[in-house]
Parts: C-alpha cells; sequence; structure tokens
C-alpha cells in the first residue's frame, strides 16, 4: 500500500481534535455509561448464576453496583470516577425514572427485550458534542402491564408487546426530552436539557440530572471515598482524592438534594438502618418519606419542577467543570453549543461529501451517532469476581467451577464499543470486529484500539482463544479479527495518508497464535474441518451447535471451515503489506497460503471418490447437486449425513476470496516462488483453488474456495427471490424452507428447521435471537464485500442474472451495488414518510418521528420491520459504511 495524501477530515475542527495532540485530553470524558448495569453476569454474585433474577430492575434503584454504573443520557469520564445522568418523574409514576426499564430474558415472550424509547440523534469522536431524545409518557408508565403482557399472555408466536401497543402514549401525552452535551474544554462539560410536552394539554415534569460516584469504597477497607457537597447557591463541589475538586452547576434554580451511592440494606436485606441509601432521593420525592436527606453524599440531584403548557418547551442548563473554571453565562454556553453542533456539521460535510441524497447522509449519521453513544465503560476482573471482595461476603463455592471460571486471567477496564446499550452491554468478539470497521469510517484510531484490545494479555486466554461474550467467554465466535483489521488498516491509510503497519504488525502475531488456537482445538478430527459450535449464529442450524448432537456424532460445519479458509486467507494478505517493509514476513505469507490450500481441498473432497478427487470435482461440503454448501453429520458408525438446510451457513464459504494484484513476482519473490512450486507440485491442493494459474483483470490471481461455475450456482441460489434475495438484503435461511421446512429425527426428538421471517420461535439461546429468515446487517456487508473482491478479478466479464429468473444479466459490481443498496432501502425514507425498518407510524408512537431511526439487531425478511434488540447500533452501524462506500465507488465510475 503506497502512501496517500491526508484527508481533508483532518483539518476539521473535530479531525484535529481527534488526531491532534490532545487527543487522550478530549476523550477522557464521553458518553461512557452503561444504559443498563442490572442484570449483567458481572454484576451477578448468586449461586446459580442466574444474573437477570439476582439483581432485576426493581433491585436496581436501591442496590449499589461494583462494576459500574448506569443511567439515562450518562457521561463520565474513561475511570468513571464521576457520572452525569438525567432523572424524571412525571408525577404518577411508583419510582423516579433513572434508568430504561426492560424485560429479562424469562419475561419477555421473545427474551430480554427493552421498553423504551430513545434515539441517539448526534455525535463526534471527540464527544466534543453529543445528541440523544427520550421519550418519557405523561400518563403512569405500564411497568406491570408489560410485564404481563409479554411474559404470561403472549406466547413466541405473537409479536412482542411494545410500549406503544399499551396505550400510554396516546394522544401525543407524552414528553420528549433531548440531552445536548457539549464540551467548552476537554474537562469542562456543558449539558442541555430540553423538555417539550408534545401533549394536548399542560403537564408537570420534575427534572433531575444527577451527579454519581461510582462506589469504589464498599469493596475495600479503608478506601478513599469522594463527597459531593454543597458550595454557594446553584452548585456543588465533587472532590475525589485522585481526581481533585470539581463544581457540577444548575444555571437556573433547582433543589439540591443528596444522598449515597450505597446498597439500601433496610429495603433489600430486612436490615434496620436509618441511612440515606442509593434510592433515598427516589422515596423523598415519589414515597414523600419524613427522613431528612443529609446535606452531602456521594450522589446528588440538581431538582427542578416545571408546569409545561401544550406545546411548550423549557430549556435547562448545567456544567460539571474544575472549581477554579471562569464561571459562564447563559449567552456563552449557548454560544458554545452552537459552535460545537457547527464544528460537527462541517465534520460531516466532509464525511459526506459523495454522498449526494439528504436522506443517506441523514440515516449515516444517525448511525454513526449511535455507534459513538454506545462506547462505554467496561469492568470486569474475573478473578476478583470469582473470588469476591475483602470487605464483602464470599461468593457462594459454586462459582468456582461455573461460569468464566477458566478465565480468571481476564481483567478488563476499557472503553468498548458495545453491540447494544441496554440489551447486549457486554463485548462480543466478532460484534466488536464489524463495530471497529464502522467506526473507522470517523474514528480509525478508535477502531485500532477496539482491534487490538481483546488481543491483549488481559483479554486472550492462554491457550489463544479470544474471549467471546461475558454469558460465557469461552464459546467460540466466529475468526474475523483480521478481515475487520485489513479493512480498518486500510481506511486508516486513506485518511492519515500513512499505513500504519505497526497497529497491523502487533495485531498479527497475535492473530497468529489464535489462528493455532482454532486449529489445535476446534478440529478434532485433524481434517481441516472445523467445528466451531455455533459460531454467533445462534438458531441457525438443525441443533444447538455449542452441545453436544443428539444421539452422539460430530457436525463439520461448512460456516466454520470457511470462516477458517478466510481467516487463511486474511493472515496471508495481512503478512504480505508486512513483507513491504520486512521480507522475512513473505515466509509467513506463504505458510498461510498452503493452510489456506489444505482447507479448501478438505472441503472439497471429504467423502468423495479417488476419481472425484483426482478430477478435481470432489463433493465434501460441496452439494453438487444443490449447488450448496451443507454442514456434515459425522454418526457414531463413521456415516455421515448430509444437513440440507439451505442458509448463510452454505453462503459464508463466497467470503473466503482474495485477489492477487499484478506484479507478484516483483514486490514478492520467494512468496511466488513458493506459489509456484506448489502449482507445479501439488496441483492436487492448487487445482482446488478458483483460476490459481489463469490471470484474470489486469494479470491478476484469485484465490478462493469456488471456481467459477460453483460461484455462478451459489451466487444464483443468493439471489433468488424465492430463497435468500428479499427487498432489503440476503436472507439468513432459504425461503424455501418456509413451505418445505428440513426436519430431522436425533434420539427420540424431531428437529425442525422453517423459514422464519420474523422474531424467533425458538427456544435456542433464551429465543431472543433469530437466523432461521431475517436480514442481518453484518454478514450482508460481508457478501457485498466479497462479491466485490470477485470483480477486481472478473472485471466485466463475468455475467450473472440477477434476480435470478429475471433474465436481467449483471456484472459482479452491478450485483455488490444492488445488494447494497437493497441493504440501506431498510432506512430509506419513503414518499409517505414511512422507513421500512421503522414499520408504518402507528408502530413507534409520535407523531412527527420521521428522522427517529432506530437501528435494530435483524430486519424481517420479507418487510424489512426491525426486530430484536431496538439499539444494536453496533453491527448495523454498518450501514454507514455501507453508504459511504456505495457512494465512493459511484464517484470512481
Amino acid at each position: 500500500m503506497s502512501e496517500a495524501e491526508r484527508s481533508p477530515l483532518l483539518e476539521t475542527a473535530e479531525g484535529q481534535r481527534i488526531h491532534g495532540p490532545e487527543q487522550d485530553a478530549w476523550l477522557r470524558w464521553g458518553p461512557y455509561m452503561a444504559e443498563r448495569q442490572w442484570g449483567t453476569v458481572r454484576e451477578d454474585y448468586s449461586a446459580d448464576g442466574d444474573a437477570w433474577s439476582y439483581l432485576p430492575h426493581d433491585h436496581a434503584r436501591s442496590r449499589s453496583y461494583r462494576w459500574g454504573e448506569d443511567g439515562i443520557a450518562g457521561f463520565c469520564d474513561a475511570d468513571q470516577t464521576w457520572c452525569l445522568s438525567l432523572a424524571l418523574w412525571n408525577g404518577v409514576d411508583p419510582i423516579l425514572k433513572e434508568r430504561l426499564f426492560g424485560l429479562t430474558n424469562a419475561e419477555g415472550n421473545h427474551g430480554e427485550d427493552v421498553k423504551e424509547l430513545w434515539w441517539h440523534l448526534d455525535a463526534v469522536p471527540s464527544h466534543a458534542w453529543q445528541s440523544m431524545l427520550y421519550r418519557y409518557p405523561q400518563r403512569r408508565f405500564p411497568y406491570g402491564d408489560l410485564v404481563a403482557e409479554n411474559g404470561r399472555r403472549r406466547g413466541t408466536v405473537a409479536p412482542e408487546y411494545e410500549l406503544s401497543d399499551t396505550g400510554v402514549l396516546a394522544d401525543d401525552r407524552f414528553f420528549d426530552v433531548q440531552v445536548d452535551y457539549a464540551k467548552a474544554a476537554p474537562n469542562d462539560i456543558l449539558m442541555r436539557v430540553t423538555v417539550v410536552n408534545r401533549g394536548p394539554e399542560g403537564a408537570v415534569l420534575h427534572v433531575l440530572p444527577q451527579l454519581v460516584a461510582r462506589n469504589t469504597w464498599s469493596w475495600e477497607p479503608a478506601a478513599p471515598k469522594p463527597l459531593i457537597g454543597p458550595a454557594d447557591v446553584g452548585s456543588v463541589i465533587a472532590s475525589h482524592p485522585q481526581f481533585g475538586h470539581m463544581r457540577l452547576s444548575a444555571l437556573q434554580q433547582a433543589d439540591w438534594l443528596f444522598c449515597e451511592n450505597e446498597t439500601n440494606i433496610r429495603r433489600l436485606d430486612g436490615a434496620s438502618a436509618d441511612d440515606a441509601f442509593k434510592d433515598a432521593i427516589n422515596d423523598h420525592i415519589v414515597g414523600g418519606r419524613v427522613v431528612p436527606l443529609p446535606t452531602a453524599g456521594t450522589k446528588c440531584a440538581a431538582l427542578s419542577v416545571h408546569d409545561i403548557p401544550a406545546g411548550g418547551h423549557v430549556v435547562l442548563r448545567y456544567r460539571f467543570a474544575p472549581e477554579d473554571a471562569e464561571r459562564l453565562d447563559e449567552a456563552t454556553i449557548e454560544r458554545t453549543f452552537a459552535e460545537r453542533r457547527k464544528e460537527c456539521d462541517a465534520f460531516f460535510a466532509v464525511l459526506q461529501a459523495a454522498i449526494d441524497d439528504a436522506d443517506a447522509r441523514l440515516v449515516q449519521r444517525r448511525a454513526l451517532a449511535g455507534l459513538l453513544w454506545s462506547k462505554q465503560v467496561y469492568r470486569y476482573d474475573v478473578k476478583r469476581w470469582l473470588d469476591g471482595d475483602p470487605a464483602e461476603p464470599a461468593p457462594p463455592a459454586t462459582r468456582l467451577d461455573g461460569r468464566n471460571a477458566d478465565w480468571t486471567h481476564l481483567d478488563a477496564a476499557d472503553l468498548i464499543l458495545m453491540p447494544d446499550t441496554w440489551e447486549y452491554p457486554w463485548f462480543a468478539s466478532w460484534d466488536l470486529a464489524f463495530h471497529a470497521m464502522a467506526a473507522a469510517i470517523v474514528d480509525p484510531a478508535l477502531a485500532k484500539r477496539q482491534l487490538l484490545l481483546l488481543a491483549r494479555d488481559r483479554y486472550m486466554h492462554p491457550n489463544g482463544q479470544l474471549p467471546a461474550y461475558e454469558w460465557n467467554f469461552g464459546d467460540a465466535n466466529p475468526p474475523i479479527q483480521a478481515f475487520a483489521a485489513l479493512r480498518v488498516y486500510r481506511m486508516d491509510a486513506a485518511l492519515t495518508g500513512t499505513p500504519d503497519r505497526d497497529f497491523l504488525e502487533r495485531l498479527f502475531h497475535k492473530l497468529m497464535i489464535n489462528f493455532t488456537y482454532w486449529v489445535n482445538q476446534k478440529d478434532s478430527q485433524g481434517r481441516n474441518l472445523f467445528q466451531g459450535g455455533f459460531l454467533g449464529l445462534d438458531n441457525i442450524g438443525v441443533f444447538d451447535r455449542s452441545q453436544p448432537i443428539p444421539g452422539g456424532g460430530m457436525l463439520e460445519q461448512a460456516d466454520a471451515t470457511a470462516w477458517m479458509a478466510m481467516y487463511a486467507l486474511n493472515l496471508m494478505r495481512m503478512a504480505l503489506e508486512l513483507a513491504e517493509a520486512d521480507k522475512v514476513y513473505e515466509d509467513i505469507a506463504s505458510k498461510f497460503f498452503e493452510h489456506f490450500l489444505v482447507i479448501a481441498s478438505a472441503m472439497t473432497h471429504v467423502g468423495a471418490s479417488e476419481a472425484d478427487k483426482d478430477s478435481g470435482e470432489g463433493r465434501g461440503l460441496w452439494d453438487d447437486e444443490d449447488g450448496f454448501f451443507y454442514d456434515a453429520l459425522i454418526l457414531p458408525d463413521g456415516s455421515e449425513a448430509t444437513l440440507r438446510v439451505r442458509s448463510l451457513v452454505g453462503l459464508i464459504p463466497l467470503c473466503a476470496v482474495e485477489v492477487l494484484d499484478a506484479g507478484l513476482a516483483e514486490r514478492y519473490p520467494d512468496f511466488a516462488r513458493r506459489l509456484d512450486w506448489m502449482l507445479r507440485h501439488r496441483p492436487d491442493l492448487t487445482m482446488q483453488v478458483s483460476r490459481f494459474a489463469e490471470p484474470g483483470k489486469d494479470a491478476r490471481f484469485l484465490l478462493s474456495l469456488l471456481r467459477r461455475q460453483r460461484m455462478s450456482r451459489l451466487l444464483a441460489r443468493m439471489l433468488d427471490q424465492n430463497e435468500f434475495l428479499s427487498p432489503f438484503g440476503v436472507r439468513s435461511l432459504s425461503k424455501a424452507h418456509r413451505d418445505a421446512p428440513f426436519a430431522m429425527e436425533r434420539d427420540g426428538t424431531r428437529f425442525e428447521v422453517r423459514y422464519e421471517p420474523g422474531v424467533s420461535t425458538s427456544g435456542m439461546f433464551g429465543g431472543n435471537s433469530n437466523w432461521r429468515g431475517p436480514v442481518w446487517m453484518p454478514l450482508n456487508l460481508m457478501l457485498v464485500e466479497s462479491i466485490r473482491e470477485f470483480a477486481r478479478f472478473y472485471g466485466d466479464e463475468f455475467g450473472q442474472e440477477c434476480p435470478t429468473g429475471s433474465g436481467r444479466m449483471a456484472t459482479l459490481t452491478q450485483i455488490a451495488d444492488e445488494l447494497s443498496t437493497r441493504v440501506c432501502a431498510l432506512f430509506a425514507r419513503h414518499e409517505d414518510g414511512t422507513r421500512p425498518a421503522l414499520g408504518g407510524p402507528a408502530t413507534r408512537g409520535g407523531a412527527d418521528d420521521v428522522e427517529l431511526i432506530q437501528f435494530n439487531e435483524f430486519f424481517h425478511g420479507d418487510t424489512g420491520l426491525g426486530l430484536g434488540a431496538s439499539h444494536q447500533t453496533g453491527w448495523t452501524a454498518l450501514v454507514a459504511l455501507l453508504l459511504q462506500k456505495t457512494a465512493a465507488h459511484a464517484e470512481r465510475t
């Protein structure tokens, strides 16, 4: 990769913040608070490992968290010492609205599910400007109705019962509460709360911005304790032994209320105590408790009460800054907000210069806002969690050989992009790789840090495994880190003008260790066919692939094997990039090329006759009759059964593709000699690789699991609207399985895979995920990227019917553009103001919501309606990358 000019993005005010000498200072504060800390594994100190039951929502207001904090519109420092958030009360709710409510895994008819409405409106990478909107009902919040209807009255066939279904938002009787943050300086935080009464009558709202000190003193004897106490009129001073003195000011009249961020042992344990615990402010306002609040503490709120007329609004301003900072008046603060918003607009004007459509620019900006709002402090010291704290009772002994007991080296205290800020407030290894790719659009440095993080010794297991997710670090996620690293590396070089080979080299060495782990641990028969488990695809298979096969046997997985083939090619490409500066890496590139060859051969040859092997047409995991890859079930007696489920499992082999550019021998002579030797002496391996010996467009060479004919047949399946191709991208399961489900009986039980375009009726993995029909953003992006790579080799010479049966021929580039356009159409605004992912106007509540966009976990395979987690702007933020790349490609052509 040659050096290029720096992007003009770096010349903007925001670009200079995140790439200048004060980068660390500007990143000190951000939206780093979780939107749910309760119900997480790391807060679970139970004997049975039922995290949802140990610390439910009803306990969250009263129990001090061990590992983090949560809140609405949270903003804190990177150590999570001081935490700002917003609490509200409409005068009729049974509790303050301090955190977002949702159902536990057992309560929801489709697993855990948040039951609130909020939108991430805007953000920049330095968090000098952030904006979000929360919708708060004026009627009593229907906590009990949501639990009863979803958990007891509805089965898995029925849709989820949402807040808008309860009727509390009828007649627009709600407040829209917008929270904006702006930094006057790196350590000077401005908060603006704008409340609009959308209802037909006047309504009263209690507004309580909160400042909380994360509890670090209850776990260690004699640990220092911070203090928040009154200062002059309109402000309080927050003092911390390591942080100095900070001042929280309200620029309008407010009553300051104090309590301690400590567990209410009176309420939860029945102990006799009169202290002002974590929920004391709640009890004081909502319960009207006569016990007076203290005049200082470790939690405070600035209470103001507002009677807002119908259609009216109120604007409230606050500031959290060093105690000795110069005072700012309202006009100066407003100018700062306006300046930061203007700088954000300038940043996106440069970023989106190639995107002509204004609505597409809005979608991209909203997606990136959600991604940046999901950057949160993640703390979890597994050994300390298992052993317990010196000042607390010892955890149950059952924990010592329970969840994550083999991961005592994992000690996390980092800023991490979470999959979903409420439903999945913890990292997952393959999610994070996709998050990094999306983040690289605006902040490649952040993207590089995220990819390097899980490869550090505090995360990576000594055996080389990367942690999967906190519910089971030892599970398997697809090994896509090298795929993501290459793309982040290229985007970073395009922005800065200089390829960061130090980043690539650091990650490459750790990924080689991880690759070896996969080879040693996930190829039980030593045949280069892999058994990765569920591989993040949850219920896509016939069985729960994380568990033993009913009746015995072993799965040889088309997706696991294809992921490993892709991994080998990605590591080969990384080695070649590094060989530009150090020729030693040519030998390592050869090693991964050869490993790719043996995996490709294994996918072709298993179960094939000698004649088939000689011809290169062996069956393996490829079914020539169907033109598709399937998993193979190896039975205890050694016989083999093909699991003829047409799913993404069989399309993932398309992703194992790499094109080598012309001039190979000149740039990498040792690598080229090894390739030539393999071509002449190991035709049994090289003939499996698509047209390796035959140069394509511009004298390039193609490495792929698919020769041209097989690729065409697989594309024909994928582009068939009666199978995979939906109006909104590629479905996770063929629609053909709606009328012809796959069924198998094992160990006296019938197992069935049927096309389900919407929410899951399967109980696998808690019933909250579905890979049996919906459209998923990350795999669609990978397929688009892979087809573009094939196009680099074939050029316009390759034609494919698209859609299948339409009679319309398209080049591979046109196919990639078509898929990308369909996926982006999920969020595109129609003439009637609706967006497919959001459904009709009545499904969300509110009159003017056309620009309020949520980014769901997955999407209905026929209608495109967003389903699953409602704020999965982790990997669904990849739509921003699709919009960027599609625009860039259109500009080039």
